[in-house]
C-alpha cells in the first residue's frame, strides 16, 4: 500500500520525501493491545471495559442520486418509504435522512468540481485561485488517528478521494481490495521487520538532519519564505512524531481476521461488485480497529456498467434530462449502490461488540456532492447518516431552497468523534438542528 494511508501538512510531497528516507511505513501507528474481538475498547483500572471506541465513515457517490427516488415528501418519524429507502427499510429505525444541505458556493471550473469539496466545503472549486481546505476525516484523524494501526484509510473505485490534507493535498484512494488486505492483515518476515525497523531509524537520523539545517536558514529569510519554512516544518514536526509511533508498531503483529485474501474485481465495468467488496474490507478494518476513519469515493463511470437491464454510459444515463427510459435504467444502478451500501449496514449491525453492534459505534455518512446530476445543481444535495449512536428514524427536512449549511451537521459529527471543535468549513452553528445523540 502506499499513500492513502499517509497524511500530509504541506506542499512538499510527502511520498517523494518518504521515498528518499526509505520510510515507506511512516504514518502507521501499531495499537498497544487488542482484545480477542480486536476491538480497541480499553481496559480502565478497575478491570473493567470502557466506552467502545467511535468511528467514522463518509461514502460519496459522485454521480448523484435521482432526487425522486430518495426524498421522501414528508418529514419527522412518519415518512413513507421511497423507492431508495424501501432498500434500506430494514435499517430505517438506523438511519437519518436529511434535505436541504449542501455547502455554498460550489460552481467550479465544471460541473463535477464539488466532488472535490464534498468534505471540505471550500468554495469555487478548481477556479483560479482555488485552494482546498482540510476534509472532516484528516480533522478526525489528527486528533484520533495515533491510536489505531493505520490513522485513516482513503478508498475509491476511480484512484480519486474525498481526503484532503491541511494544505490542501489530495490523498490518493487505494482502489484494490487485494493491497488493501494485505497491508492491513498480512505480517512481514522476521527480516522484512528489521528492515523496516531499520529504514524507520534511517528517517529520524535524516530528520533531525533537516531540522537542524531549516532552523539555520531560518534566520535569513524574508516573510512570505519563512512562512512557507514554516509549513516544511510543521509537516517534518509531524513525520517525526509518526515515526515515533512506527517504531513501537512494527514489533507487534496485525490482526489476523477469519477471511481469506480477497481477489480484486476483473471486470472493470462492474461498478457494484467493486463497492461491495471495497464495504467488505470497510466492515473489516473497522471490526478489527484497524482505522477508525475511513473514507470511500464510489466514482461513477463513462461507460456501461455490467448490470441487467443497463445498456447506456452510466455518466450519460446521470444526464437524463428527465427522459424516461434514462431514468428507468439509471434508476437500476442507483438502486444496486443502495443494496450494497444496504448490505454493508447489515453487516456492522451483525457485529457485536462490548454488548452493542458496530454499526452503534460507527457513524456512517453516505450520500453525494450533486443533488442533480443531470444539470450538476450541488444544492440540496442527498445525505443519510447511519448509526454513530444517534437517535435515528426522521427525515430531518430543512429548506430545499435556502439550504442549511452541511457543515453544521459535520460539525456534529466531529464532536461524536470526541473532537472539541465549534466550527468547521462553513458551518453557522455549533450543531445541526433535529440531529442528537440517542
Amino acid at each position: 500500500m502506499n499513500t492513502p494511508f499517509v497524511s500530509t501538512r504541506s506542499t512538499l510531497s510527502r511520498r517523494r520525501f518518504l521515498r528518499g528516507t526509505g520510510a515507506a511505513l511512516l504514518g502507521l501507528p501499531f495499537l498497544e493491545s487488542m482484545l480477542p474481538t480486536f476491538s480497541r475498547s480499553a481496559i480502565g483500572a478497575d478491570g473493567k471495559p470502557d466506552e467502545s471506541p467511535k468511528r467514522f465513515v463518509a461514502a460519496c457517490a459522485t454521480l448523484g442520486f435521482h432526487g425522486p427516488f430518495l426524498f421522501p415528501e414528508k418529514a419527522g418519524r412518519d415518512y413513507e418509504l421511497t423507492p431508495y429507502l424501501s432498500v434500506l427499510k430494514e435499517h430505517r429505525n438506523d438511519l437519518t435522512v436529511f434535505s436541504g444541505l449542501s455547502h455554498p458556493e460550489q460552481q467550479g471550473n465544471n460541473g463535477h468540481a464539488s466532488e472535490l469539496t464534498w468534505l471540505t466545503a471550500a468554495q469555487r472549486p478548481g477556479l483560479a485561485g482555488f485552494r482546498n481546505s482540510i476534509s472532516l476525516d484528516q480533522l478526525i484523524a489528527e486528533k484520533i488517528g495515533h491510536q489505531t494501526r493505520y490513522p485513516f484509510l482513503a478508498l475509491s473505485t476511480s484512484g480519486r478521494s474525498m481526503s484532503w490534507t491541511a494544505s490542501g493535498v489530495e490523498i490518493p484512494g487505494e482502489t484494490s481490495p487485494e493491497k488493501l488486505f494485505k497491508a492491513l492483515f498480512v505480517n512481514g518476515t522476521e527480516q522484512e521487520v528489521a528492515a523496516e525497523m531499520r529504514q524507520l531509524q534511517r528517517g529520524r537520523s535524516i530528520l533531525d538532519t533537516v531540522l537542524g539545517e531549516a532552523k539555520k536558514l531560518e534566520r535569513d529569510l524574508g516573510s512570505r519564505d519563512r512562512e512557507k519554512l514554516n509549513e516544511y516544518l510543521a509537516a517534518v514536526r509531524d513525520l517525526e512524531g509518526r515515526l515515533q509511533q512506527s517504531q513501537g508498531w512494527t514489533t507487534k503483529l496485525k490482526p489476523k481476521p477469519n477471511a481469506d485474501v480477497p481477489k480484486d474485481v476483473a471486470d472493470r465495468n462492474d461498478a457494484i461488485a467493486k463497492q461491495r467488496l471495497m464495504y467488505d474490507m470497510i466492515a473489516l478494518a473497522l471490526q478489527t480497529d484497524s482505522t477508525r476513519t475511513v473514507t470511500f469515493q464510489l466514482s461513477g463511470m463513462n461507460a456501461v456498467p455490467t448490470l441487467s437491464g443497463v445498456s447506456n454510459d452510466w455518466h450519460n444515463l446521470s444526464h437524463h434530462g428527465k427522459d424516461p427510459a434514462k431514468i428507468d435504467e439509471l434508476k437500476i444502478i442507483e438502486q444496486a449502490e443502495f443494496v450494497a451500501f444496504n448490505e454493508f449496514l447489515t453487516k456492522l449491525r451483525g457485529i457485536e461488540e462490548n454488548g452493542r453492534s458496530l454499526l452503534d459505534h460507527s457513524a456512517i455518512l453516505f450520500g453525494s456532492n450533486l443533488g442533480n446530476a443531470s444539470s450538476h445543481d450541488w444544492h440540496n444535495v442527498p445525505v443519510i447518516v447511519a448509526g454513530g449512536g444517534f437517535k435515528h428514524g426522521s427525515h430531518v427536512a430543512h429548506d430545499t431552497k435556502n439550504n442549511e449549511p452541511l457543515c453544521n451537521l459535520f460539525v456534529t459529527l466531529a464532536q461524536r468523534m470526541g473532537l472539541e471543535v465549534g466550527q468547521f468549513g462553513s458551518s453557522t452553528r455549533e450543531s445541526i438542528s433535529g440531529f442528537e445523540p440517542a
